[in-house]
């Protein structure tokens, strides 16, 4: 069964082939660059997208927003996170954390799904910490400050498999993946 996923991002797609297609699914990127409206939550954003594609595409889709939220800066960047990372990066979250010992910190996903007559939900979260200053080259993001629970190395000092297996949009890709399942 072809999914369409709504992404201009290559690392999102390889991510959700590698979880999807041994389930029989085939997973094609579609690139339409829905519109990000400002919004409280991720559901907020993810369910205007996936309103957004739903009138230009009726085919089954399902598109992903994620973001990374700061407990001591009160979940921010949160759903501000791509535009915060374009105009200050990582190193201006660092600044904003200087002298702060609370780190505690998340990456949150949560994918749309149009089955053709309904939006379903799903979410992933990884909890963790900020790190005192960026390590490892590779990821992409915030994943040189980023400590998931459980670790000492940040998600750019990992492997991409090690990566994934602490993933929010990997952990909502199994949310997803139990409700298709199902056979609904």
């Amino acid at each position: 069964m072809e999914l369409h996923f709504i992404t201009g991002n290559d690392n999102k797609v390889k991510e959700a082939r590698k979880k999807l297609s041994p389930l029989g699914y085939e997973v094609i990127q579609k690139d339409m660059d829905p519109p990000e409206i400002q919004a409280d939550s991720l559901e907020e954003v993810a369910m205007f997208s996936a309103e957004w594609v739903r009138e230009r595409s009726p085919t089954p889709f399902f598109l992903e927003d994620s973001g990374f939220f700061v407990d001591v800066l009160n979940g921010f960047p949160g759903v501000y996170s791509a535009y915060v990372f374009k105009t200050i990066g990582y190193m201006g979250i660092l600044r904003l954390m200087e002298g702060i010992e609370d780190r505690d910190a998340r990456f949150m996903a949560v994918i749309a799904y149009y089955d053709g007559n309904e939006i379903h939900l799903f979410r992933g979260e990884v909890l963790g910490r900020v790190s005192y200053e960026p390590r490892g080259d590779g990821g992409f993001g915030y994943d040189p400050i980023f400590i998931p629970d459980g670790e000492s190395r940040t998600f750019a000092e990992m492997s991409p498999e090690e990566k994934n297996m602490f993933s929010h949009r990997g952990r909502a890709l199994e949310s997803f993946i139990r409700y298709l399942e199902e056979g609904v």
